[in-house]
């Protein structure tokens, strides 16, 4: 498993360091780490080091990016025993999992969203999540859903792998060393830094299905190889038409597998994923890997990178199982059509005037416990009713001056009708996946799906720190 350590110190940019020091290179499968999908995953408090800077860390099973939860599509069920060990007094010592990406279906009080599906797991407590996956297969990732937690560690890969894959016939290799997390990493300033770069081997002539995690809190990632091109076969969890690209553009909470063809001259070659953040470089082998082939020199790449002619755009990508969104084409034609603004003012985000304010009491514990009126969950303009087996049509404007914003959707996947880099509408074919951006200021996204996955699920920007200044909303 590759994790990116990026040196970004998003609460004190001001404060960043000025020198790095040299970087050292270590092996891929230095840091692998596999778990099944019937085991204890323990969190836990530690005191690591990913970019040379000590501070105490939220992890799962003892490492950051934590261990890959691996499982088939047919055969296996998920049986993961969280247990709680936290005891930092300086963190938070509750904590939740959610599995993003995996639809629940049936399962809702297992999605991991605290106040919302579950309580928090106290402190020396445990939750046993149980779930079958119901033939989803693809990249998926787990991490805290417990206020902002995830920033301090708590996240790691979850890979289905499907044995039938219809395109796999374009690669040759996917397992643990051909997944790539990306994520960002906080802490206070530090004068002097050592820099780990990690490093990819390959195998001229051979073709690597790279499972790519968007897993940062804030930033999003523009990501490339030197030198080569990808192909993308699959979007959070959804085969696609293989798509060429040279770059791709992650936002937090989205995946994608890319497959890259080893078929350069044998060198090493320059992995770079530049964040969003402002005054990021690739300096001192920031935001950086090395891609190496078997038989070059252990040695530094001397490669440049050069300007992107083929970027992903996401309106490009074609939903390769089953295409078409449901319902009647034609914009406003679904059976619920909804608009949400997303403004902000005074630090907090709204949404259509509204703020989110988490109950005190799960809202599936309300329901459960003979709440009338799902309205009634939670303070007005919090809660969207939506009937059961309906096409929902769902317009996400973005009107204040931050972006792009990732939106994601618990329980659902969703069809991409029109993306916020493209201003034409795609009924027949478009992408389907769970997160996906709204743009810019005054951009905006349409989605499709069905309600037919009854529960309170969240529908909310992947900024962590937007998550907690109230974008959410449940449906």
């Amino acid at each position: 498993m590759l994790f990116f350590s990026i040196v970004l110190l998003l609460l004190h940019l001001a404060d960043a360091a000025s020198i790095i020091s040299r970087f050292h290179s270590y092996p891929l499968n230095s840091r692998s780490n596999t778990l099944g999908p019937q085991t204890n995953l323990i969190i836990a408090n530690k005191v690591i080091a990913p970019d040379g800077f000590k501070r105490s860390a939220t992890l799962a099973g003892g490492t950051h990016p934590g261990p890959i939860i691996a499982a088939q599509k047919v055969g296996d069920n998920f049986a993961i025993n969280v247990v709680n060990q936290l005891s930092d007094d300086s963190a938070f010592k509750s904590t939740s999992v959610h599995w993003h990406g995996i639809s629940q279906n049936r399962t809702n009080y297992l999605d991991g969203v605290a106040f919302v599906t579950q309580c928090p797991i106290a402190q020396n407590d445990s939750f046993l999540y149980s779930f079958n996956a119901q033939g989803q297969a693809g990249t998926f990732w787990y991490h805290s859903h417990y206020s902002t937690q995830q920033c301090d560690g708590l996240r790691g890969p979850l890979i289905i792998y499907d044995p039938e894959d219809p395109l796999s016939y374009l690669y040759d290799v996917d397992d643990e060393t051909t997944v790539i997390t990306i994520a960002d990493w906080n802490h206070n300033v530090a004068p002097v830094l050592s820099h780990f770069v990690t490093v990819v081997n390959v195998e001229y002539g051979k073709r690597y299905r790279l499972r790519i995690i968007g897993m940062s809190c804030f930033p999003n990632f523009m990501f490339s190889i030197d030198g080569h091109d990808l192909t993308i076969i699959e979007a959070d969890g959804h085969l696609t038409e293989p798509l060429l690209v040279d770059s791709i553009q992650v936002l937090a909470g989205q995946r994608y597998s890319a497959v890259l063809n080893a078929n350069e001259p044998v060198d090493n070659y320059w992995i770079r994923a530049l964040s969003s953040t402002a005054g990021s470089t690739f300096d001192g082998g920031q935001n950086s890997a090395i891609l190496r082939y078997q038989g070059a020199p252990v040695a530094e790449p001397t490669t440049n990178q050069t300007t992107s002619t083929l970027p992903l755009l996401e309106a490009n990508l074609h939903a390769l199982i089953n295409p078409g969104a449901p319902g009647i084409p034609g914009y406003g034609n679904a059976d619920i059509n909804l608009m949400m603004l997303v403004t902000s003012a005074g630090g907090m985000f709204y949404v259509n005037g509204f703020a989110f304010k988490p109950p005190s009491v799960p809202a599936l514990l309300q329901i459960l416990s003979g709440a009338q009126d799902a309205s009634d969950l939670l303070p007005e303009g919090s809660v969207y009713v939506l009937e059961p087996n309906k096409v929902v049509e769902l317009t996400m404007i973005n009107g204040e001056f931050y972006g792009p914003h990732p939106i994601h959707l618990h329980g659902h996947s969703f069809d991409v009708v029109q993306s916020t880099d493209n201003s034409s509408f795609n009924y027949v074919n478009p992408v389907r996946r769970d997160t996906s951006s709204f743009g810019n200021q005054d951009k905006q996204v349409v989605i499709r799906w069905v309600t037919d996955n009854s529960g309170p699920w969240l529908l909310h920007c992947h900024i962590d720190w937007h998550l907690e200044k109230r974008v959410p909303r449940a449906l």
